[in-house]
């Protein structure tokens, strides 16, 4: 068909522009905005666009979503007389201040790791039974490797036998990353979606699993395969939480920490630099003043900080649409490394083994220094990371970074610091930088790691 002809069959296309108008709650395909002035009526952000041919008439919808989530700091979550757990979620303060009013009970299904129902299960079912919820407490074992559909089908059946308002009653998940990760994709399917809250219990969770979208579960031995970007109503945060946890586990969290250090912020990886041990002892609950001239408390700037920076990146990119994400720093090689070797690395420790080894392609590809990248590693030892593992082979990287190719629109989009908390995205990385950087990294780091990471 020549180009004149073309032209003649796109004339003869007749397209129109419909906006969505309601008027006394029904919905009207118009040409334009004109309302009535009846106070009821009102213009949807969604537009229908017709498009009709000899051949075919072709309806295209345009529908924006909007998603708001809160993303709360509070000390004493579980504090009967705090109920930020209970109505924080609230946007509307017409809604909330009904609620108070009323003498409707609330209710309220709850999933809670089972460690975590070790410790705080008493005080959970206090802080319900002081506010007079009715509530379920549903405790599980949510490990990695327990990490699955099966998983979540189980709280969904739980979740039934409740008979939950989809609206207006959310499921809370309290726990690790992999709990709220589960709790979050059972509540998306529940009535195809149903609010949620996160009460992260971890480090790790508290700064990374906590702020973002994403829920999923593993799914034929790959991590996360199965998912959905449904943001929580809300995210709760107690710092007092990471008390309870294991030295290994506050460790853990600050890998996720660092990553936002060297990737967007200088002073978060110098804080670091200087005390992370100190955060480390006193599992980010001391008041340590950082600065002379005010009262700046360690544990709340490096945690806020990171925050800040996770949200940046994350906000306006939520469903990933742009897949250039600097986020994914320290996440090219380490899903199929943890998974390899589950359950004997901790998320955040695989996540640093894989920033390890890209400091020294980044050193090697001349983005930074020898220098800089000796100070990282220290940072990184000091944190008491492990920084190599005999299971990251060559192998195990190139068939990493294969299948990031095949998933990222034929780009790898590597993630690699520029200097200190500066990074930007690379494509072109060859294979002999790859290979001099493992070598390297392997002669360099080997002798002196722990590969078990069982203490």
């Amino acid at each position: 068909m020549g180009k004149a002809q073309h032209q003649n069959k796109d004339s003869e296309e007749k397209k129109t522009k419909y906006s969505l108008v309601r008027v006394k709650g029904t919905w009207t395909c118009k040409q334009g905005k004109t309302l009535n002035n009846d106070p009821t009526d009102c213009v949807s952000p969604a537009h229908i666009y017709e498009t009709v041919s000899e051949k075919a008439t072709t309806w295209t919808v345009v529908s924006p979503i909007v998603f708001t989530y809160k993303v709360t700091e509070t000390l004493g979550l579980l504090d009967p007389s705090n109920d930020t757990l209970l109505l924080g979620h609230i946007t509307d303060q017409q809604q909330l201040k009904d609620i108070k009013e009323s003498n409707r009970l609330i209710r309220r299904f709850v999933v809670v790791d089972q460690e975590v129902y070790k410790i705080y299960g008493p005080k959970l079912t206090a802080y319900f039974e002081t506010n007079n919820v009715i509530f379920k407490l549903l405790a599980l074992p949510t490990t990695e490797e327990n990490k699955s559909m099966d998983m979540a089908l189980k709280i969904l059946e739980e979740v039934n036998d409740f008979s939950l308002d989809r609206r207006t009653e959310p499921i809370i998940g309290i726990g690790g990353g992999v709990c709220l990760d589960i709790v979050g994709l059972a509540a998306s399917l529940y009535r195809r979606r149903t609010p949620y809250i996160r009460v992260p219990t971890t480090l790790l969770s508290y700064i990374d699993a906590s702020v973002g979208a994403k829920t999923g579960v593993n799914f034929a031995n790959c991590k996360n395969k199965l998912g959905a970007y449904i943001p929580p109503a809300a995210a709760f945060l107690d710092l007092s939480f990471i008390q309870s946890l294991p030295r290994r586990h506050i460790s853990n969290g600050l890998a996720e920490m660092l990553k936002m250090a060297l990737m967007k912020h200088k002073s978060l990886f110098e804080l670091l630099e200087k005390h992370g041990g100190l955060l480390l002892d006193t599992k980010f609950q001391a008041d340590l003043s950082i600065y002379s001239h005010n009262s700046t408390n360690a544990a709340s700037l490096a945690t806020r900080t990171a925050i800040v920076t996770m949200l940046e990146e994350l906000a306006p990119n939520l469903w990933e649409d742009d897949l250039n994400r600097l986020v994914d720093f320290g996440h090219l090689i380490s899903p199929a490394l943890e998974m390899k070797v589950l359950p004997s690395l901790l998320h955040g420790e695989a996540v640093n083994i894989d920033m390890s080894f890209m400091l020294y392609v980044s050193q090697e590809s001349g983005l930074i220094t020898e220098e800089e990248k000796q100070r990282i590693i220290s940072c990184m030892v000091g944190l008491e990371l492990p920084v190599w593992h005999e299971e990251c082979t060559l192998e195990l990287i190139q068939i990493s970074l294969q299948d990031r190719l095949k998933h990222s629109g034929g780009l790898v989009r590597m993630p690699l610091p520029v200097g200190l908390g500066q990074a930007e995205i690379f494509n072109n990385t060859s294979y002999e930088v790859l290979h001099k950087a493992y070598t390297r990294w392997c002669e360099e780091l080997s002798v002196s790691s722990d590969s078990s990471c069982d203490s």
